[in-house]
């Protein structure tokens, strides 16, 4: 499929421009594709939640949570907000959110009738 060039487009990536891009999203597929840290993400589309909500809607063990969300945080994927003893995750990261939103579309939302 071709698609016949629009005279008004933006110019196209130079070559490093688009490695440079292309390394970046690479860096965060690769962040993303651990089944644990999707599943948080996928839930972070819908909105804010506290490690104890995470903990019991993606039936994760506290430790292994907390690692994935060590990994998320490091990569600024996610964001912490605490409310006296709880930690709040939501998701920081613009391209990161519409990039999830899609697979989210695509993959976690309940389907009608489920």
């Amino acid at each position: 499929m071709t698609a016949d060039p629009d005279k008004s487009a933006a110019p196209a990536l130079t070559p490093q421009d688009m490695a440079a891009r292309a390394a970046t999203v690479a860096g965060l597929m690769k962040t993303l594709a651990h089944p644990a840290r999707l599943m948080i993400v996928c839930t972070l589309v819908e909105g804010e939640r506290s490690v104890g909500e995470l903990e019991v809607m993606l039936d994760l063990h506290q430790p292994h949570l907390s690692q994935q969300l060590t990994v998320l945080r490091e990569a600024e994927i996610v964001a912490t907000r605490r409310e006296g003893k709880q930690i709040f995750y939501s998701l920081t990261e613009e391209k990161a959110a519409q990039l999830v939103g899609a697979l989210y579309e695509i993959f976690c939302k309940p389907e009608a009738g489920q």
